[in-house]
């Protein structure tokens, strides 16, 4: 199943001014895959290196971080001829060598010569926290779970997927494909974007399988929680991921420490928060009062949502019946509209739109997403189902001067002041409201 990023992968190629790469993502995205295909299909060969299945690989850096000598180590580890420009070097799980990913900034000077690419779970975690971090000596990709295009493409929908890449205005396409996107965005919804979960359901269409790649992925994540944290840690991390759910599906939407314990404190859960962050686990969306630029400078750094990787998993939390599929529209509103939400969030994150903002009005109105596309801020509601109720985006619209829309179940339209996007194609959001 080919990712959208593979084309990025393949301009760093062919770049002469590249670096080493480094693909950050969490667990299960595909990092290992994506890379080993990549390196398979544009290169001779591949000297693939896993430091967390062969810790011994760590000796050849314990010295001289040397990139021809350390190259010339590895060849002979591997009994394989590193070739330049013809072999892809991929050191993957680099978290568990912090020598290897320091050894990244010497490689950048024979970058020219070799194409450099490392990986690892939880590798955004070290690069937080590692002081022997290669800064401005490596390029950075992000991989996330499949995105609603790429799942279309994974189940063989690619004339589907293509029809919606040409949508270019908000008309409404035909009903029956409309109807056949919102059958397939039911689906997403419970498989979700977890590579190992779409290749399951592939397998047999077993609903009750591809729960159980949900439920092993969790698990892993639980195992890196105890394995990669001290004790004490390791506990608010588990209660602090098991919250998110609960929470997501209240509401109001919004973050509270006292759900995880009623003697929990914002000072003693935040490094915890940042830790799931970093390990690409959980996004996180300030409120912002005044929809200002830059929306980082008005965001409450105290009141936020966190929305998890994966809507996938997020069910699989939830304990959401595979019944839900095939009960009309009501798996969007489901638990207060928590998948559709959650989802809206991926989207907007693989689309490109790293920093996540709602807006509030203290009781009055809140409008779920705000978003920053060619210099100005653009609101976006989100409403399960067919829903039209527009009192909070209106709200907005009295005091702030922007195109207003909304993503429902409903198809492609204009409706007076109010643009509709579908869910299925939130991606589109807000491309096709430029003013």
């Amino acid at each position: 199943m080919k990712r959208d990023i593979y084309k990025r992968l393949l301009e760093w190629k062919d770049n002469s001014l590249r670096k080493p790469l480094i693909l950050k993502g969490a667990r299960q995205t595909g990092k290992t895959y994506l890379l080993r295909e990549f390196g398979q299909k544009e290169f001779e060969s591949v000297a693939y290196f896993n430091f967390e299945e062969e810790p011994a690989l760590k000796g050849l850096f314990a010295d001289s971080l040397n990139p021809e000598k350390i190259l010339e180590k590895l060849s002979i580890y591997s009994e394989k001829n590193i070739k330049p420009n013809k072999t892809l070097i991929f050191f993957d799980e680099i978290q568990e060598s912090p020598r290897t990913l320091t050894s990244l900034k010497y490689f950048s000077e024979l970058s020219q010569k070799y194409h450099i690419v490392s990986a690892g779970s939880l590798l955004g975690i070290q690069i937080e926290g590692g002081s022997s971090f290669p800064v401005g000596k490596v390029s950075f990709l992000d991989l996330y779970p499949f995105s609603f295009g790429e799942f279309l493409s994974g189940l063989g929908k690619k004339k589907l997927r293509g029809l919606l890449e040409t949508v270019s205005e908000l008309k409404p396409v035909e009903d029956i494909f409309h109807q056949e996107l919102i059958e397939d965005l039911k689906l997403y919804f419970y498989v979700g974007g977890m590579p190992e979960a779409i290749k399951r359901y592939n397998a047999g269409k077993d609903l009750k399988k591809v729960r159980e790649v949900h439920e092993e992925i969790l698990q892993g994540y639980l195992d890196d929680f105890g394995k990669h944290t001290s004790k004490p840690e390791a506990i608010k991390l588990v209660n602090t991921w098991q919250a998110i759910p609960v929470q997501l599906a209240k509401e109001n939407k919004k973050f509270k420490y006292s759900e995880i314990s009623k003697y929990a404190r914002a000072r003693e859960y935040n490094n915890i928060i940042t830790w799931l962050e970093s390990a690409g686990l959980v996004y996180k969306s300030y409120q912002i009062e005044v929809p200002k630029l830059p929306l980082g400078g008005y965001r409450k750094e105290n009141i936020f949502k966190l929305f998890l990787l994966d809507v996938g998993l997020l069910g699989a939390m939830l304990k959401l019946s595979p019944k839900s599929i095939i009960e009309g529209n009501a798996l969007f509103s489901e638990y207060n509209g928590a998948y559709t939400e959650n989802f809206v969030a991926q989207e907007l994150i693989a689309s490109g739109f790293r920093d996540l903002y709602y807006w509030a009005s203290k009781a009055t109105a809140e409008v779920d997403f705000l978003v920053l596309y060619e210099d100005k801020i653009y609101p976006l509601e989100v409403k399960a189902g067919t829903g039209r109720r527009k009192k909070s985006l209106k709200i907005y619209g009295r005091f702030y001067d922007s195109v207003l829309s909304m993503a429902t179940a409903r198809n492609f339209k204009q409706d007076g002041e109010i643009h509709n996007y579908p869910l299925y194609a939130v991606k589109k959001f807000p491309g096709l409201s430029r003013t």
